[in-house]
């Protein structure tokens, strides 16, 4: 099945680990929140437990979240539903998700090589690959994803944004393609340090190689607009609440 995740008009407002103002990030409520204030698209991160389930989960580990020095790979999924997060909500698998959203898209972070294989399992079981956008840092990992689940789009890991960035300088759009390989989006920073990554050119690049550019992680509204006057395609956000009503005033 061909991919719609697309298909949505753009800008695309992409929920960073749901909208956890009144909940836990990347727990079923934190989406829940996100999909009430009408996002459609949900962005979060997926580690593997010790019993090999995909679980949804930025940190390796429950030290930032739960306050507790304990590795998410040392836990069955079991035992990681049972870590209280805050709110009543414990550590949810990718296909409880997958499930429990049946009509939003979903961008994956897979965190690890190990979690592959699991997130590719819970993409088959809920038959969910033509409405996800899979992505990791690392190229060979998200090239790997790319081959293992077909009905999906992927976008670039770090070393192609970089190429990206050296293509757009030079203006080069066989090296924005070579720095693609395949994928169908860059997912970057506006700037890194006193380096500005998102700029007219940079965009315009892109576009020219038929990829898509959402920025990552914007909350504040003065640089929601500067970025959609620029031209990005979508927003990678903590606010979808502000950059969803944003959206509908400009419109």
């Amino acid at each position: 099945m061909a991919s719609t995740y697309f298909d949505p008009p753009r800008p695309r407002v992409l929920a960073h680990r749901g909208l956890a103002t009144e909940a836990p990030e990347n727990t079923l409520l934190a989406f829940a929140n996100a999909a009430s204030v009408g996002a459609i698209y949900l962005e979060t991160d997926v580690h593997v437990s010790s019993d090999g389930i995909a679980v949804i989960s930025h940190d390796p580990d429950l030290k930032r979240v739960a306050g507790r020095d304990l590795e998410v790979a040392k836990l069955t999924m079991a035992e990681l539903r049972r870590i209280e997060l805050g709110g009543g909500q414990g550590f949810a698998s990718l296909e409880e998700v997958l499930d429990a959203f049946p009509d939003a898209w979903f961008n994956i972070d897979v965190k690890a090589d190990a979690a592959v294989l699991p997130a590719v399992s819970a993409l088959e079981r809920t038959r969910a690959a033509s409405r996800v956008l899979l992505t990791s840092f690392s190229d060979s990992r998200r090239r790997r994803l790319g081959a293992m689940v077909p009905g999906a789009v992927t976008s670039a890991g770090r070393a192609g944004v970089i190429r990206a960035r050296l293509a757009s300088l030079v203006g080069s759009r066989g090296g924005m393609l070579r720095a693609l390989r395949g994928a169908a989006a860059l997912q970057v920073p506006e700037r890194v340090g006193p380096l500005r990554l998102v700029t007219s050119r940079f965009i315009d690049l892109a576009h020219g190689a038929g990829a898509e550019v959402h920025v990552w992680t914007v909350n504040d509204p003065a640089d929601m607009t500067h970025l959609l006057d620029l031209g990005v395609d979508g927003l990678v956000t903590d606010r979808a609440d502000l950059a969803l009503q944003l959206i509908a005033a400009r419109n």
